[in-house]
């Protein structure tokens, strides 16, 4: 694939389009590419603000490149994950009915094999043409939904705020046993407006995020269900539906373990056989929250405290046995997601 400077004369009537878009803070590029029959014409690049003139500047440019109304059914639009940079235009294929794909930065990069150089506009091209090689396995992205990005940007900012409050915290505690306790009366009277502003602001976001899954009909229910399940409390709860776009496409147990990072893979060639081990690859710190929910079930509830009794027993590890745990507590969450209605504890029923 090559780059094009300017736009080609339409000779012939397209049948399908691909298009890779490299995301950043001010701008994106743009890599279009065209094909009839399966055959690929020259690539097109283009630059624009990554604002809402940006967005009308690229839907125009696409219409007087050929991608008129006729052919947007057949657009493969191709982005990487950002965080937040995208989702201007992650709004506008929704609203245009584009076929959009978020890709995994790092299944993208893998994919290219090995490549040299690196920039914006030939990242773009790479991007266009990772969108015409994996046409048959791109999922199209969720929809935009405003109240699952508040919740994600809510629970983003509840995290922060955390941190800075333990920082603070931390650095006190470490001053009390080293400053005499004039000094340390002054730093801990500065430090006392800082420490009560964050936790007032903590109160803020928990509840606006409680008020945002009230006013969810769907969020509220699945919000309900996550509950049920013994070793999901609160917090485990919105980190899940924030996660799983309140769990669209309906994600499995073990497709759930495997973001956590808790799903047991083998690892053996020829004659050299090693143990299940969980990939380094996952969301840390939902393999963090649901450690400590395995933790506390492990320790007051009765199934899974006689479980990790019996394990122990067999010579099980502690930390293979929490995430045996982890590993139920995500499958019972997507089953109780999946059938509508609330985990029922069948160990506690029998006693």
């Amino acid at each position: 694939m090559k780059k094009r400077n300017s736009a080609p004369e339409l000779a012939f009537q397209p049948d399908a389009a691909y298009l890779g878009i490299d995301v950043s803070k001010e701008h994106f590029d743009a890599a279009l590419c065209l094909a009839r029959h399966r055959t690929l014409q020259e690539v097109i690049c283009k630059r624009f603000g990554n604002d809402a003139n940006g967005i009308k500047a690229l839907d125009k440019w696409l219409t007087s490149q050929g991608v008129d109304s006729a052919l947007r059914p057949q657009l493969l639009v191709v982005m990487e994950n950002t965080g937040i940079y995208h989702r201007r235009l992650w709004q506008y294929c929704c609203v245009q009915n584009l076929h959009a794909t978020i890709g995994n930065a790092a299944d993208i990069k893998w994919s290219m094999g090995l490549v040299r150089g690196k920039d914006d506009v030939t990242d773009s091209m790479r991007l266009c043409e990772y969108a015409y090689r994996h046409e048959d396995r791109l999922w199209q992205a969720d929809a935009f939904d405003e109240d699952v990005l508040l919740l994600k940007d809510l629970q983003t900012l509840r995290r922060r705020l955390l941190k800075q409050l333990s920082a603070n915290k931390v650095a006190l505690g470490e001053l009390h046993g080293i400053n005499a306790k004039a000094t340390h009366a002054i730093i801990e009277k500065a430090s006392k407006a800082a420490i009560e502003g964050i936790k007032k602001s903590l109160r803020e976001v928990e509840i606006q995020i409680k008020t945002l899954i009230r006013s969810n009909e769907a969020m509220c229910k699945n919000y309900k269900l996550l509950l049920s399940v013994p070793g999901i409390g609160k917090v485990i709860a919105v980190y899940l539906i924030a996660c799983t776009a309140n769990f669209v496409g309906q994600p499995t147990g073990k497709q759930l373990a495997c973001y956590a990072g808790v799903a047991p893979f083998g690892k053996s060639s020829g004659i050299i056989k090693g143990k299940p081990r969980v990939h380094k690859m996952a969301n840390k710190e939902l393999k963090a929250i649901l450690h400590m929910g395995a933790r506390s079930v492990a320790n007051h509830n009765p199934e899974a405290k006689a479980y990790y009794e019996r394990k122990a027993k067999q010579g099980k590890h502690d930390l293979s046995i929490i995430n045996a745990l982890k590993n139920k507590i995500l499958l019972r969450a997507a089953a109780v997601i999946r059938n509508g209605e609330p985990y029922v504890d069948n160990f506690k029923a029998a006693a």
